[in-house]
């Protein structure tokens, strides 16, 4: 039996398998803060052992440090932009703070120190830790991190400043919970860190060569028999990717367990569907009856749903346009009209293939998502077009494995039967998309009055980060207006005046800058600003900082340890219709500094130079 173009798949790219455990370094990155000014590192402390050559001389630290960053390939040409880390001073306990020539994000970070670590004469080696004040910023403040171990090793894509989706901003106002969100695809697996927030779902494969059940009947449960295959006739030979486990984990993964890995949600229910199964294939009929019977509409020969779903999450994708009076476009408007909102991936293709010739990323009525990777940019492989609405973290081959997403799996290459609980790397539009499902169940948790499926697809595409400085998406691979924001859309919903159809506002947050190594192509709106930090060393005689070129007008405001008010900054530079501001500080206190660049009219391809 060959399966025609009709069928649905889900093509994402399954790069690691296993439990990340104490005992597996390769499956490990360092003890990394979740906080700090743009979850970026430019300063590490590394303690030498007593008695060691490094500790005492200087030269043969830094052929350590050398040797610690060549290990890790972040000093291989054209991956560094020519990054160096040097000392920078000696703390009074005798520990070594050393700087790095640019910011590393939380995975470069990791590779470094597991490096460094592994140098015999070092005892210990840290990210150089940011704390704040204690003041009574209570409310506005982020939860703390959660107790799951692999939290902040792994898992970029939910606390990344540039990359994740801001969920620990999100997770003291909602959780998710009273929540629930339907997991259309090859169905879950038992699993210590997803069965607490799991209903029962159902198998809606009518077809007994996919399903690999008896008969054509629909059974209940949503249990994933595996997609793996070994009839060429069918398709590529193949393992299994158990798929949905790990899509359902991005949504609820339980968190602050103790164990594994956290969810987007975590208090949301998960309403796990059967729809693909050998090779990842399913038929739009079933898909098409499963978004119905999700949203809580009748399906002949099979029971009511108990537990409409508000969100249906549906990670797979078919080469076909989504044609008006479709089945699958007319069950995704039967969902919308019972209250569901449906959010779809946009696809894979290397190519970058237009989501208006994809079903259903390009069927009406749907919140259709791109992938980003964990520098906010596009992902190589997502699929792009005028119809994406917003992007979400998918992964990618950025740096390693730990450029993926990562979640619940399962580890047999066949049926369940055969393996246990695991977790595994993963990347795709698949995983993009449940991180968009996960956020609109925060949303939706906290919404005094539940929001529509309009209302929801625009808050959150209003309440979505634009795409970081530097990154520049080309606009003929257009991937929405921004990456889903958790922590800006619960705080919508929570905080009026904002409403769903006006722009929300949300703080500031800094992105670092480094000694003469200038921020060019700046850009911001009529009333809006860039928020900026350095680290300026002691002993340092002098900082100076000056913007320049570009069209607009941007001011210059600056202040030490918070950043500057766009009205009371007492150190300031506007001088009116230029950019060319300028600002010196004679023997500048040691410590963070805050440039915060201001649109006094909207300014573009402004470069932001500092020098100490």
């Amino acid at each position: 039996m060959a399966l025609g173009a009709s069928a649905m798949a889900a093509a994402d790219a399954r790069a690691v398998g296993g439990a990340p455990t104490a005992q597996d370094p390769s499956a490990r990155i360092a003890d990394l803060a979740t906080a700090g000014i743009a979850r970026r590192h430019a300063r590490f402390v590394v303690r030498y052992r007593d008695g060691s050559a490094e500790a005492g001389d200087a030269r043969a630290a830094q052929r350590g440090v050398d040797s610690a960053l060549a290990r890790s390939g972040l000093a291989l040409p054209g991956k560094a932009g020519g990054l160096r880390i040097a000392p920078l001073r000696r703390t009074a306990t005798g520990a070594h703070v050393l700087r790095a020539s640019r910011g590393l994000d939380p995975v470069e970070a990791g590779r470094f120190l597991a490096q460094l670590r592994a140098d015999p004469a070092v005892e210990r080696a840290v990210v150089d830790r940011l704390l704040a004040h204690a003041g009574l910023a209570v409310e506005a403040a982020a939860a703390p991190s959660p107790d799951d171990p692999d939290f902040a090793e792994l898992q970029w894509h939910l606390h990344g400043y540039a990359g994740g989706v801001h969920a620990t901003e999100a997770w003291h106002r909602a959780d998710g919970a009273g929540i629930t969100v339907a997991v259309l695809d090859t169905g879950i697996t038992r699993h210590p860190d997803l069965d607490a927030n799991m209903l029962e779902g159902y198998d809606f494969i009518t077809d007994p060569v996919l399903s690999r059940r008896d008969g054509a009947e629909r059974v209940p449960g949503g249990w994933d028999l595996g997609t793996w295959n070994d009839d060429p006739a069918l398709c590529e030979l193949s393992y299994s990717s158990w798929h949905g486990t790990h899509v359902a984990g991005t949504v609820a993964q339980a968190t602050g367990n103790g164990i594994g890995l956290a969810g987007t949600a975590p208090r949301a229910k998960v309403l796990p569907m059967r729809v693909l199964g050998r090779c990842g294939f399913g038929y739009d009929s079933d898909i098409a009856d499963a978004i119905v019977w999700a949203s809580g509409d009748s399906v002949a020969g099979v029971p009511d749903n108990p537990d409409p779903a508000e969100v249906i999450n549906l990670s797979l994708a078919g080469l076909h346009p989504c044609e008006p009076g479709s089945e699958m476009q007319l069950a995704i408007d039967a969902a919308v009209a019972n209250g569901s909102a449906v959010v779809v991936a946009a696809g894979n293709s290397a190519w970058r293939q237009d989501v208006a010739g994809v079903t259903p990323a390009g069927c009406a009525n749907v919140i259709a998502v791109g992938a980003t990777n964990p520098e906010g940019d596009i992902a190589y492989y997502s699929n792009v077009g005028a119809g994406i609405d917003l992007s979400a973290p998918g992964g990618d081959i950025v740096y390693d494995v730990f450029s993926f997403v990562w979640q619940a799996s399962h580890d047999s290459l066949e049926g369940p039967v055969e393996g246990g609980a695991s977790y595994a790397g993963m990347m795709g539009t698949s995983m993009a998309a449940p991180h968009v499902a996960g956020v609109a169940a925060l949303v939706q948790s906290v919404a005094a009055t539940p929001l529509t499926p309009a209302q929801l697809e625009d808050l959150l595409v209003a309440t979505a980060r634009p795409f970081p400085y530097p990154v520049r998406i080309p606009p003929s691979w257009p991937i929405g207006v921004g990456i889903v924001d958790a922590g800006a859309a619960v705080s919508a919903v929570l905080d009026p005046p904002c409403v769903p159809a006006e722009p929300c506002a949300r703080p500031l947050l800094p992105m670092p800058v480094f000694d003469r190594q200038p921020a060019a192509g700046l850009e911001a709106t009529a009333g809006d600003a860039l928020l900026f930090a350095l680290e300026v060393p002691a002993g340092t005689r002098a900082l100076s900082l000056a913007t320049h070129g570009g069209t607009g007008d941007a001011d210059l405001l600056v202040s030490f340890g918070a950043p500057p008010d766009a009205d009371t900054a007492r150190l300031r530079s506007r001088r009116p219709g230029t950019n060319a501001e300028t600002l010196r500080v004679m023997r500048p206190r040691a410590g963070t500094w805050f440039i915060r660049v201001q649109a006094a009219q909207s300014y573009r391809g402004v470069t932001l130079d500092v020098r100490h």
